[in-house]
């Protein structure tokens, strides 16, 4: 493989899970909860783009909208499904005094409803859709054809992080959900409104998982309603070994968990290549093992987010 291909797809896989593990460690760094329903979120927003079939090839929905209408379509859609899951599941359980572990299998929950309304109403079966067919093309870099849809994917993840960063650190909301992550008791007698802030976590972990589920599907093309659990994992693997709490290092982790996949897809004897993510996995356990604490945290507690 060409090192400007094989650089291109792991940016491009490493930017995947680098929104993913963002999106977790958004409502992490606020509630002290992994939300292992975030997959389903980004499941959602795939499904969102189908009319309900049992077909193998889906009916278009939205599809054939605009491009700026279909983008907003599913950040509606995605949003304001995550922010139900935080008001009518989390909320209400943090009310009662749950702890973390009680949230958590609330999160596991919340996976499980939302997969099986979807495997309910659009049945088990893989589909295949086709959105942004432009993005199918390949342009050529320094004589490589690469695909369009990953350069887009480097880009889009780009502006994100950046958009996300202004917001946190420039905005009134930004800061209090920056405050609230680094100390939620003092926060809240400072006046920061706990309600206020968890739900903005939510929603902005909402829209993160809408622009995951666009930019997937318009690279495979294939809806499954399991197809968010292994994004889920991954971003949660990169949120750990990144560091828990930290934002830039969840970003950081989820990125290089994507990198270090597709390098070892590359160079694995191809003997080897279909146990690659046992290598990841374990390569994994060994940074855990001299670096439990995650990659990039360091002693300044105050940098987390």
């Amino acid at each position: 493989m060409n090192i400007v291909q094989l650089l291109v797809d792991a940016a491009s896989l490493g930017s995947q899970y680098a929104l993913v593990a963002l999106g977790i460690g958004l409502v992490f760094g606020v509630m002290r909860m992994i939300n292992f329903a975030h997959g389903d979120l980004i499941m959602i927003g795939a499904y969102a783009l189908v009319v309900p079939t049992a077909a193998d090839l889906a009916a278009p929905l939205i599809g054939a909208w605009p491009f700026p209408l279909l983008i907003a379509g599913i950040l509606c859609v995605v949003t304001l499904v995550a922010l139900a899951t935080e008001r009518f599941a989390f909320r209400a359980l943090r009310k009662r005094g749950a702890d973390g572990s009680t949230l958590l299998i609330s999160s596991f929950a919340v996976s499980y409803l939302i997969q099986s309304l979807v495997l309910f109403i659009h049945t088990g079966r893989p589909k295949s859709v086709s959105i942004f067919g432009a993005l199918t093309q390949q342009v050529t870099i320094h004589g490589v054809r690469v695909g369009l849809v990953d350069i887009v994917t480097i880009i889009v993840t780009i502006l994100l992080l950046l958009g996300l960063s202004l917001y946190l650190r420039r905005s009134r909301a930004g800061i209090e959900i920056r405050a609230a992550a680094e100390d939620f008791t003092m926060a809240r007698m400072l006046g920061v409104r706990a309600d206020r802030a968890i739900a903005l976590a939510f929603g902005l972990s909402g829209i993160l998982a809408a622009a995951v589920s666009l930019l997937y599907v318009a690279k495979t093309g294939v809806l499954d309603f399991r197809m968010g659990v292994p994004l889920a994992i991954a971003g949660f693997v990169g949120t750990v070994i990144g560091g828990m709490g930290s934002l830039p290092g969840a970003v950081l982790g989820g990125f290089s968990l994507g990198a270090a996949s597709m390098l070892l897809q590359a160079l694995l004897p191809a003997e080897l290549r279909p146990a690659r993510d046992a290598f990841v996995y374990g390569l994994v356990i060994v940074v855990l093992l001299f670096r439990p604490q995650g990659l990039f945290v360091t002693g300044n507690a105050g940098e987390r987010i």
